[in-house]
């Protein structure tokens, strides 16, 4: 089958038969784990295999950053907040990149190893405790350090054979409030933007297989759209003006910051047509089958053709040259026993 534009999450630790129905439906085209999907590196991937056993094509992915946001825990190596790695480069700039792309080698090879095609990673915003979301998620509070230490984390992640997806376009690190919770509204004009928080993305964009943009609204740039359902940010920005052309993966459509456009139907409807090339519906069943069961939510065979050989791109599959090896193997790897010495001058 094709890939869908349509990535969604799952209830619990195995694969229910009603979700086995949901994940057969042409639209789908991704599953993303949480915490709760979780318990052990064997359960993972025995989950992984089963979506496998269904629909080999599916892209499964997870945000595994480090610090606060990491689904995966007991049994796996436990990632510090990347901020962390801040004051070891400022003190020794190239002894800590090569820390940082190992770490993100070891991120990757762990998910790969239990059949996670990719986690939703680097975070590219720029931070310093100013977003209550952000934060420690940020590389940097300067945007040439979150250049440079997200740039040697993508390396490690390719060396890995994982894809590497940038977030939240063109930056969420600006404002304070949560998009999971409220409308955030940045009204810096775009030359403020560009000279501060869009740095990383362009910079990094070459090495970028994917981009998530924020459910931010900027009213001087776009007074009426979020980023994610902004044609101008995403088209004539992204596209046209910075040449992007990877995957651009919506954020979740269930956070606060994209309910301005109404319903699930329409909220996809609205980040597709502004040049999302795949929406995330999270912790919303019902949501979720009113997206699939639209009569309103078409699209022609031709472009879902298009689509999925895109959205293959973000597959471990589409790396052929890079060995994948099992937990138990990569453990006793003297790569991965490196790494644990290196989160230990972290923690």
């Amino acid at each position: 089958m094709l890939l869908g534009p349509i990535m969604l999450d799952l209830a619990g630790t195995v694969l229910q038969d009603d979700e086995k129905e949901l994940l057969l439906h042409p639209y789908v085209g991704g599953v993303i784990y949480f915490g709760r999907n979780y318990e052990s590196p064997s359960q993972i991937k025995a989950l992984s295999d089963s979506i496998r056993a269904l629909r080999p094509e599916l892209l499964i992915a997870v945000d595994q950053e480090g610090g606060r946001v990491q689904r995966f825990t007991q049994g796996f190596t436990r990632l510090p907040a990347v901020q962390k790695f801040l004051p070891l480069y400022r003190k020794n700039a190239d002894a800590c990149l090569s820390m940082v792309k190992n770490t993100g080698w070891l991120m990757a090879s762990e998910l790969l190893a239990v059949g996670v095609d990719f986690s939703f990673a680097p975070v590219l915003d720029v931070d310093d405790n100013k977003c209550t979301i952000v934060a420690d998620r940020s590389f940097s509070p300067k945007p040439h350090e979150v250049t440079a230490l997200a740039g040697a984390w993508m390396e490690g992640m390719h060396e890995a054979g994982m894809a590497t997806t940038g977030k939240h376009f063109p930056g969420h690190g600006s404002v304070t409030v949560d998009s999971h919770l409220v409308q955030p509204v940045d009204e810096r004009e775009f030359a403020d933007i560009a000279e501060h928080d869009l740095i990383p993305f362009v910079e990094l964009l070459p090495a970028l297989d994917a981009v998530m943009p924020a459910h931010i609204v900027f009213p001087r740039v776009d007074k009426n759209n979020t980023v994610g359902f902004s044609p101008y940010w995403l088209q004539t920005i992204l596209r046209e003006e910075f040449g992007f052309s990877g995957v651009i993966f919506s954020d979740d459509l269930s956070m606060k910051g994209a309910h301005s456009v109404g319903g699930y139907v329409s909220r996809a409807q609205h980040a597709l047509a502004a040049g999302c090339d795949m929406v995330l519906v999270c912790n919303n069943r019902k949501g979720a089958l009113e997206l699939l069961s639209s009569d309103n939510f078409a699209m022609a065979e031709q472009k879902l053709q298009g689509l999925s050989s895109k959205l293959s791109t973000m597959s471990a599959k589409h790396l052929s040259n890079v060995q994948i090896l099992p937990m138990d193997v990569l453990q006793q790897s003297s790569r991965w026993q490196l790494s644990q010495q290196i989160i230990q001058v972290l923690t």
